[in-house]
């Protein structure tokens, strides 16, 4: 699927503005009640589009959470048409993204102008990675540097389907693995874009989108590619052409819950051995093709390479994401090898800029090689009291240059994140915009909003809590087994993994089974596998999309998974008729973000614990028991195996904040719920 737009010759949404008011949309005998097939008054949905229009109205801010089933898409869009101002929607997925646009903007169209005379005009983007740059392709045609017959045939199709594409969005490309190395080369990345200066700029598809973009009056965008967009621009105030999305007077945040990670993530600093092999990659490319390798050049890429190879080798060891605590220390025994990458790069600059002939993109990588240098300068030496700084090591694409260090290694993250984004967020947004809706099914704590607020900077804001559509004492039973031992024991999965197949045997299988780490999935897994009778697929088998339809497709499924299907996860029916969550999923106190912001927090007096841990928790428990209850004729079990949530004070914290499930911790109970049921 492709993102389009409607032409904007005219600006229907806003001559319809007063044609219809909400409660004749919404209300019983009302248009959607007309239009819609599986129509039901929600008076939730009326409220929440009424707090909507308000907010727009008022030009004030507003969260809102709305329970599932309450029909938040519809009550969030048809105010945002009738204001007739430009709104951008950000969304937590792409799918959510594409629901909108291909689902819920068509079906209003239909609904607001059944004689066909009028268009919404809309349209969506994705992150500049999802996009082909003409510029990189046609200067691989010329020259083509390809390793292996497998980039020949991605080059092949790439090359035909960019004859025939009007949007140069990957996603059309289904033949094309998610782990193309020739894509990562040819995309339209904003390090390596020459903006205006490129001579494919009028016919590139980002000027495209963003020409779109300037001619809608809603956009939709996902939370990514908004706050990339927000923190280019905050780094680059000078440039005129800085990030693609328009100027607007409000934003319409969906599954807001994400917010402080994905922002945090964005305002942050990062370079890796990746980024700066990709950088020696492009000028090597380059210079070659327009016969400029001069022998000081080739020097300088040899340096650099080499340099970062030692750098990179020499951070402190260890796997996955850990704190890089002892910077200090690292420089005292190691500071030669930061200064020799520090000069390589400086070197790299000033040998692209003394080059006898320069075209725009020579400028734009020695602006990238200085970029590198002020980058690694502040990671390695800034004393930034709002900043954690860490490593991580992961499997990646590989290093094509120098030895094959990355190839051997995987590639190797410095990385700086902010501790605390409330107060980047409350200047560069919340105070910058007219009205900012923050929405989601999971976002109070305890019915309140002190928690997200507080994360996120959000001051003066109307609160609004609206019960779920759902019938939950009815459709769900909640069961807390009391007698199993601690999680956090080593007698914990083989006793979990009994009361996990008894509950799959009332249940005959149709479940998923949710874990806050690989190894205790595993273990459990493995402990069950030959002593189910029902089939079961594990997270890491096959890619997560095609894992989930194969659970809808086959039969008693049962699915064991980890985070990533805690969340934007959707199966209606009885297919999915139970789901059991391992632990309370409070966050890794050793991840290096997490203890750095637990540190801050009790270091100004707080308790991090009551404060973060738990309200963290509680938003990613309720996001995992959402994955249950989909629709009214939805019915199941809902099971959390750590029973600390009934014995331990901050208990009361999650069980309050849960919808009104059926509760029970008798066995006996779950075998009447789906006796009576099944």
């Amino acid at each position: 699927m492709a993102p389009t737009s409607q032409p904007a010759s005219s600006n229907p949404s806003r001559t319809h503005k007063q044609d219809v008011s909400l409660f004749n949309f919404f209300a019983p005998a009302g248009v959607l009640s007309k239009t819609h097939p599986a129509y039901e008054f929600r008076r939730g949905q009326l409220q929440m589009a009424q707090a909507v229009e308000q907010a727009l109205e008022e030009k004030r801010h507003l969260i809102v959470e709305a329970g599932t089933g309450t029909g938040k898409t519809l009550a969030y869009l048809l105010p945002v048409i009738r204001s007739g101002k430009r709104v951008i929607i950000s969304t937590g997925t792409k799918n959510l993204q594409e629901q909108l646009f291909y689902k819920d903007i068509p079906f209003l169209e239909q609904a607001l102008f059944p004689d066909g005379e009028g268009k919404l005009n809309v349209c969506y983007m994705k992150g500049r990675n999802n996009y082909l740059c003409k510029k990189k392709l046609y200067d691989l045609t010329d020259q083509p540097v390809l390793s292996g017959l497998e980039e020949i045939e991605h080059y092949r199709a790439i090359a035909a389907w960019e004859k025939t594409t009007h949007t140069g969005d990957r996603a059309e490309l289904a033949s094309l693995p998610e782990a193309s190395a020739l894509w990562h080369k040819l995309d339209a990345r904003s390090d390596t874009c020459l903006g205006q200066k490129c001579s494919a700029f009028e016919t590139c598809f980002i000027t495209e989108m963003r020409r779109r973009a300037m001619e809608s009056d809603i956009i939709i965008v996902n939370h990514h590619l908004f706050f990339a967009d927000l923190a280019i621009k905050q780094a680059s105030e000078y440039a005129p052409d800085a990030g693609i999305l328009p100027e607007v007077g409000a934003v319409i945040f969906d599954e807001a819950h994400e917010l402080e990670d994905v922002a945090g993530s964005y305002f942050g600093v990062s370079v890796s051995n990746q980024r700066i092999e990709d950088l020696a990659r492009d000028v090597e490319a380059s210079l070659v093709r327009n016969k400029l390798l001069s022998a000081s050049v080739m020097g300088a890429l040899k340096s650099l390479r080499e340099r970062s190879q030692l750098f990179f080798s020499v951070l402190a060891p260890g796997e996955g994401r850990f704190a890089f605590e002892n910077r200090r220390e690292f420089m005292e025994e190691n500071g030669d090898e930061f200064i020799a990458l520090s000069h390589s790069l400086q070197r790299m600059s000033s040998e692209l800029q003394n080059l006898p002939s320069k075209s725009e993109e020579v400028f734009t990588f020695s602006r990238r090689a200085q970029e590198l240098q002020v980058q690694l300068g502040f990671l390695m030496e800034s004393e930034d009291h709002n900043t954690v700084f860490w490593i991580e090591r992961r499997a990646g694409r590989g290093v094509s240059g120098g030895s094959g260090q990355g190839r051997r290694h995987g590639n190797v993250y410095l990385q700086a994140t902010p501790i605390d984004v409330a107060p980047i967020l409350k200047t560069t947004l919340f105070e910058q915009l007219e009205t900012a809706v923050l929405t989601s099914a999971t976002l109070a704590v305890g019915g309140g909003f002190e928690y997200m607020k507080r994360r996120l900077g959000l001051e003066h804001v109307r609160e609004v809590v609206l019960p779920s559509h759902f019938d939950y004492p009815k459709q769900a039973l909640f069961y807390v087994p009391p007698d199993l031992p601690d999680p956090r024991t080593p007698q914990f999965a083989a006793k979990a993994a009994d009361r996990i197949r008894r509950l799959l045997e009332i249940t005959r299988g149709r479940a998923f089974v949710l874990f806050t780490s690989y190894a205790q999935m595993n273990e459990v897994y493995q402990r069950l596998l030959g002593e189910l009778e029902f089939p079961m697929l594990l997270q890491g088998d096959a890619p997560k999309s095609a894992l989930l339809e194969e659970f809808r497709l086959t039969p008693h499924a049962v699915l064991f998974a980890t985070s990533s299907f805690w969340q934007g996860v959707d199966v209606q029916g009885e297919q999915l008729s139970c789901v059991i969550i391992d632990r309370l999923p409070f966050a890794v106190p050793s991840d290096p973000v997490v203890a750095a912001r637990v540190k801050s927090i009790d270091a100004e007096g707080g308790n991090a614990f009551f404060q973060y841990q738990v309200p963290a928790a509680v938003i990613t428990l309720k996001q995992g028991f959402g994955r249950l209850i989909r629709s009214l004729h939805d019915r199941g079990l809902l099971t959390l195996l750590d029973n600390r949530i009934l014995k331990k004070a901050y208990g009361r914290v999650f069980v309050e904040s849960l919808p009104n499930y059926r509760r029970t911790t008798e066995m006996r109970e779950v075998e009447q719920f789906f006796g009576a049921g099944d």
